[in-house]
This record gives C-alpha cells, structure tokens and sequence, in this order.
C-alpha cells in the first residue's frame, strides 16, 4: 500500500461520516459540516493522482480505485440527497447505470489487459457533480440545474468511453481506418 493509495483508501473512509451528516437533520449545521467532508474527500481526489505522478507510484489498482472511490463519493451523497428528498432519483439512477457501466467496461478491459484510465471528459463530469452535489447539499439555487448538466456530461462522457474502446466490445481490435 504506497501512499497515493492510502490516499485513496482514506477518501473511501470518510463517505460513512458525509453520509451520517446528510441523514441526520437534527445535528445543527449538519449540512455544512457534510459539505465540508464532501468538499475535502473531493479535493483529495486531485492530490492522489498527483502524489501517485510525483511519486511514480502509479498502480494497477491505483488506476481502479481513483474513479472508484469519486464514484462512491459522489453516488452516496446522492442517494442521500434523494432519501431526504431534496432530489429526484431520475438523474442519480442515469449516472449510476453510466457509472457501473463504465466500470463493466474497465474490468472486461482489464482481463485483456488493457488499463482504461479516466479522461478528460470524464474528469469534467465528475468535477461538475462535485459542484452540483456540493451546491445541493447547501441547498443553494441551480443546484438541480448543474446536476442535470452533469448527467448530460456524464451519458456523453460515457458513451465516449465505450466508442473509443468499442474493441473490447467486441472481442477483436480496432481498425482506425
């Protein structure tokens, strides 16, 4: 376990605190409080991947669990959001199935393997949902607006995944004719 990992590891940690925070509306400030864990677990998703750089203690299973950990970030908080019914479902089941389909698509990359790294339209989109959950959780005004931006994001992004990896799909190699 490098430390660009632990990073990781630690990001994954914290998810039950947020949530613990975005359920119990009796606990004063509780969503100013969860915003801040969201904010920092969020902001640590920057550092791994540079300390994994600067380090060059890039991995296998640090390439994994990086979009892994955003993932569960970030669909936890949702889930939350929708229990306590500050958003629909609707958007967080579109960016679940993308999300787990992109992941499907990962490990049958990685049984031939190939490593699918996260790129830069995908980085965006979870940068944008990082916003829009961040903005819903302080219930503050186009929060539900920069949402569906970022599901927008996040079919468009995921349908490059699969467009530019459509080999895998199928079983045989790319003709870039």
């Amino acid at each position: 376990m490098n430390l660009p990992n632990s990073v990781t590891f630690l990001r994954v940690l914290f998810i039950p605190l947020l949530v613990y925070y975005l359920l119990s509306p009796q606990i004063p400030h509780g969503n100013i409080i969860a915003v801040v864990i969201f904010a920092a677990v969020a902001a640590t998703d920057a550092l791994d991947g540079y300390l994994a750089r600067r380090l060059k203690q890039e991995t296998v299973i640090g390439k994994f669990m990086d979009p892994l950990a955003d993932k569960i970030l970030v669909i936890s908080a949702l889930l939350c959001l929708v229990e306590i019914r500050w958003i629909s479902s609707i958007p967080v089941i579109i960016i679940i199935v993308r999300d787990l389909a992109v992941i499907g698509l990962r490990l049958a990359a990685s049984s031939s393997g190939k490593i699918i790294a996260a790129d830069t339209l995908g980085k965006y989109k979870a940068a944008l949902l990082d916003v829009a959950v961040a903005m819903l959780i302080l219930n503050l005004p186009y929060g539900n607006l920069v949402l569906w931006l970022g599901v927008a994001l996040a079919v468009v992004s995921g349908t490059e995944y699969f467009m530019n990896n459509r080999e895998i799909l199928v079983g045989g190699s790319r003709s870039d004719e």
